[in-house]
């Protein structure tokens, strides 16, 4: 649905107060979300295929600056044409919970207080939660505290 001459567009939302935009007709709210939504979409595109090029262009000078450094990941600088590049590799690990477990467990067992080494967290699935029989949902109530986080809002067209 195009914009109307007179209507307000993506570019004009910075000088509207979000009264004036809460009072705009809902119509052309759907249509200034769906504009928005594809603005988004574009940028991510032309983003990720600038990262894809400076990747290129840098990506085996940094690896090279990386090894000769000693390192397998971190952080990296090296300079093109007095442009200075920062190239960041990020160590990414995982643990093994059963085998972290089962370490608590020896720890424990030998009297030292695993948490002086591990980081134990408890979690319960909101999904396993919900069906739980009554009894048990009570026992755990206690120890669970619901929040929201922002809200979202979707507009649609009816012959959606």
């Amino acid at each position: 649905m195009p914009l109307l001459e007179n209507t307000p567009g993506l570019n004009d939302l910075d000088r509207l107060s979000i009264g004036d935009i809460a009072a705009l007709p809902p119509d052309l709210l759907f249509i200034l979300q769906e504009s928005a939504l594809a603005e988004t979409a574009r940028v991510k595109r032309l983003r990720d295929r600038l990262e894809a090029g400076i990747g290129q262009r840098y990506g085996a000078a940094t690896e090279t600056e990386r090894s000769a450094q000693g390192k397998t990941s971190g952080t990296v600088r090296i300079e093109d044409a007095g442009v200075v590049v920062i190239a960041d590799l990020p160590k990414k690990v995982t643990w093994d919970q059963g085998h972290l477990a089962a370490i608590a467990t020896r720890i424990a067992s030998s009297g030292d207080d695993p948490t002086e080494y591990l980081e134990i967290a408890y979690r319960v699935s909101e999904r396993r939660f919900g069906a739980w029989p009554e009894a048990m949902r009570e026992g755990f109530a206690a120890a669970r505290t619901e929040t929201t986080g922002k809200p979202v809002f979707r507009l649609e067209t009816r012959d959606r």
